[in-house]
């Protein structure tokens, strides 16, 4: 908590003062362009990463960047969700996930979270990610297949999103995309996924050739 304590008074006489007309301005209201749906992993830090401001992000976080598919009634990402698009007008969403995934380890091993219930049921909707993995390599999964799992998490939580009425709404008129992100942490580099071949590429050359469509 010393850590914490000594950030807030920093925080305070440094960084607040210098950016005192920002915060003034996010006093009133936030407008966010895009909705980032991350980790709850302590070594992800969306702003950080994007180099954002406060106010440029809707941050949605839970243990493996899932996406339940929609129902009624839903829990608080749906929520999220809904408010995000709906209320804020967000024009971009982002699903993020992330080398060294600690719930995709989960999901690949029950066994390792039998004991934590609501953990093993969270990452129940995993599953279908783990099937194709699983189906592909016909083997027992192990250290080398984790960062085949996490893609095709961000995959399948892409395809979850997409039954959420809010954001087919905003797909079908095109004013929503979605973007799937894979960060990893030990080289600082994003791979972002290409839904014509359903594979992830650098950061770089995706969004150069997706400005220029």
């Amino acid at each position: 908590m010393q850590k914490l304590i000594d950030g807030i008074a920093k925080f305070k006489s440094a960084d607040f003062e210098e950016r005192k007309e920002l915060f003034k301005s996010l006093a009133k209201g936030q407008s966010p362009e895009v909705l980032f749906i991350t980790c709850s992993d302590s070594r992800i830090d969306p702003n950080l990463i994007t180099q954002t401001d406060p106010g440029d992000l809707f941050i949605v976080r839970n243990a493996g960047n899932i996406v339940p598919p929609h129902t009624v009634p839903g829990g608080g990402n749906t929520a999220s969700i809904e408010f995000a698009v709906q209320v804020l007008g967000v024009t971009d969403i982002v699903i993020c996930g992330h080398t060294d995934c600690g719930a995709m380890k989960g999901a690949m091993n029950p066994d390792s979270v039998k004991t934590l219930p609501h953990v093993a049921n969270w990452l129940g909707h995993s599953a279908a990610a783990l099937a194709r993995v699983q189906a592909r390599n016909k083997c027992e999964l192990g250290a080398e297949h984790i960062m085949e799992m996490t893609r095709e998490n961000v995959i399948l939580q892409m395809h979850h999103i997409e039954t959420h009425p809010s954001v087919a709404a905003k797909l079908a008129t095109g004013e929503i995309t979605l973007h799937g992100w894979v960060y990893d942490i030990e080289n600082g580099v994003i791979e972002c996924h290409d839904k014509g071949s359903e594979s992830f590429i650098p950061v770089e050359k995706w969004y150069e050739n997706y400005v220029s469509k």
